[in-house]
């Protein structure tokens, strides 16, 4: 599978739950991050990889401290089909701009 796919599949998943809304440029730069998770070395097999990938997105919103989104839970190499889950703190969805 074509990692440049793969990085694409899961921006698009992360920024359709992002909050705030992403605009295209922050998108694009979600999605550079996560194609230079996917191509580093080291950590093998999916988990390694998710792994990376959510480690990717840790950074952007820390960089950025504007904005919250979901996490990578599964990437299906074959289809580049993309399964997230939020990340919470006492049940309850974080938010961005302040957090709880």
């Amino acid at each position: 599978m074509d990692a440049s796919r793969l990085a694409s599949a899961a921006a698009e998943a992360y920024a359709t739950q992002a909050k705030p809304p992403l605009t295209e440029e922050l998108v694009a730069k979600v999605r550079d991050a996560l194609l230079a998770a996917i191509a580093e070395t080291g950590a093998a097999g999916e988990t390694g990889r998710i792994e990376r990938l959510n480690a990717a997105l840790d950074a952007f919103e820390t960089d950025l401290d504007a904005v919250v989104g979901p996490r990578i839970a599964s990437l299906d190499e074959t289809s580049a089909a993309v399964t997230t889950r939020h990340r919470s703190e006492a049940g309850q969805p974080l938010r961005a701009f302040g957090g709880q």
